[in-house]
């Protein structure tokens, strides 16, 4: 039987009405990386990052998977004391106070509403070139670079990825077991197919002349050419990471709350990073991260390496397989992206932080309903108004993603130490993972966000637009953080008593569902 149960505690939320024991240890870690897309991230990502570090590709992975790792174990820390929906506009809340904690909670918002756009617009031009290829004809292929039609594809698929995760999470946990297999069964045959042909005795050296033999200098971070192209291609890789801490955003729907989210975490965490490394020396292998041919780097091809290495590493029938992984890829992040803002709205609504209209909970689906809808609908009317406006300024707001993610993260990391600084003497593992490991990977975030922001004020950062002199990804970047102040400020006065701290803060009780 259950009931309800007011426990004030140190560290407490209070219960939203949503779909608690949805979700258990393998559906929490599918989805966790399903939000990710590492098919779509590694066809999106590889090329470039090949031309920031060249053959180093595979240790800047390594490299970006630290901070995230680090900060996955403040996560897990706090969601064991605060399993909230809110997760990180919560705890910083708690930690930092209302104003620190709604900037956070902005950050995660506006960055998933950026991912949402780009992953529509990814999954469209997917379909048609998938389309094309099924059919032999050019001409359907090109039905993408149709403006209409592309953004009434694009429509289509935000509308059917809404009503997915509107029906809640036992609806997104059965559709993603298959998106996700499907795409990392792909992926591994990429792997296999990738090194069979770069392997000694095969064809590959010539049909792949660009290919390059394996060397353990690869993993070495340290052998990187100069300082700067380590920090771009460190951007690149922590944006491939980005969209794990879902599992955490999905605690109140999961079994085992104040654990399984941060097991979850970690365990898609290790599936990525070996999913990337696996990939990125099997591609270096096959074609090399050269700027010519096949390999990597070539600008031809880079934004989009596995439509280039499709037909020659699979072949044209099982190639068409590697399109449909990510699309695939794609439509399974499209889907479950809507988690994390959709929930961190609904905690920021029911805790007074937004209109209290985003707190109703669908009450035979038991999602935020009215969160997940108003996502859907700002992200297509984000994405048509960017595409009809310039495709530049869509680019340039895609590059300002990465200062959002550094952002949330950062002070969510930041916001682990604080809220635990008392309990850090208490033994080893207290000083570890509630403290320096959490310091070190809001650090080390905080420092690609302060080397991501001069970088950005260069108008050659990006597409090359810039503002009055000054780039285009600064002003997006910066443009929206200041957004943000602004509704904070409306929201002040709307709702003073959040802003008070008496609503949210370090005491607020708990309202618990017990079974």
């Amino acid at each position: 039987m259950t009931q309800l149960d007011v426990r004030p505690q140190e560290g407490a939320t209070k219960g939203k009405g949503l779909g608690g024991n949805s979700v258990g240890l393998l559906g929490s870690a599918v989805i966790g990386v399903s939000t990710v897309a590492p098919v779509y991230c590694l066809t999106s990502t590889l090329g470039s990052t090949a031309g920031e570090v060249g053959l180093q590709m595979p240790a800047v992975f390594l490299a970006g998977f630290l901070p995230m790792l680090l900060v996955a174990f403040a996560y897990r820390e706090l969601n064991k004391v605060m399993p909230d929906c809110g997760t990180s506009f919560t705890w910083t809340v708690k930690a930092f106070g209302p104003r620190v904690g709604w900037m956070c909670g902005w950050g995660l918002v506006i960055a998933t509403i950026i991912v949402l756009s780009n992953l529509a617009g990814v999954a469209t031009s997917y379909f048609w070139l998938l389309a094309g290829e099924i059919t032999n004809s050019a001409g359907v292929a090109d039905l993408d670079h149709d403006k209409l039609v592309h953004i009434l594809t694009c429509l289509v698929l935000i509308g059917a990825a809404t009503a997915i995760s509107y029906r809640g999470m036992t609806a997104t946990k059965g559709v993603q077991y298959t998106l996700v297999g499907l795409q990392l069964a792909v992926l591994a045959v990429f792997v296999v197919m990738a090194l069979a042909k770069a392997g000694p005795g095969a064809s590959g050296p010539v049909d792949f002349p660009t290919a390059a033999p394996f060397s353990w200098s690869w993993l070495n971070p340290f052998a990187v050419h100069s300082f700067g192209a380590f920090t771009a291609g460190l951007s690149l890789s922590i944006f491939m990471y980005w969209g794990w801490d879902t599992c955490l955003t999905a605690n109140e729907e999961t079994i085992g709350s104040d654990r399984t989210p941060g097991r979850a975490a970690l365990i898609a965490m290790v599936v990525l990073v070996g999913s990337y490394l696996a990939t990125g020396v099997a591609a270096q292998m096959v074609v090399g991260s050269g700027g010519t041919g096949l390999g990597l780097a070539n600008p031809a091809t880079s934004d989009n390496v596995f439509a280039a290495l499709a037909g020659p590493v699979m072949g044209p029938t099982l190639g068409i397989l590697l399109f449909v992984a990510v699309l695939a890829s794609a439509a399974a992040s499209l889907q479950t992206t809507f988690i994390p803002v959709a929930r961190t709205v609904l905690a920021m609504s029911t805790y007074e932080a937004l209109p209290a209209s985003y707190a109703r909970v669908h009450p035979r689906f038991r999602t935020p309903g009215r969160a997940t809808v108003t996502a859907g609908a700002a992200t297509a009317v984000f994405y048509t108004v960017m595409t009809l406006v310039s495709e530049h300024v869509l680019v340039d707001t895609i590059y300002a993603l990465g200062l959002m993610i550094c952002f949330y993260y950062a002070l969510t990391a930041f916001a682990c130490t604080w809220y635990f600084r008392a309990e850090l003497r208490r033994s080893v593992r207290d000083f570890a993972f509630k403290g320096l490991f959490p310091l070190l990977g809001g650090v080390l975030l905080a420092a690609v966000f302060v080397k991501t922001l001069t970088d950005m004020w260069n108008p050659a950062y990006g597409s090359g637009s810039s503002v009055f002199g000054i780039g285009s990804v600064f002003v997006i970047g910066v443009g929206l953080l200041l957004v943000g102040v602004v509704i904070m400020l409306v929201m002040g006065r709307l709702s003073p008593a959040f802003f008070r701290g008496e609503v949210l803060n370090r005491h607020t009780p708990v309202l618990v569902v017990e079974d």
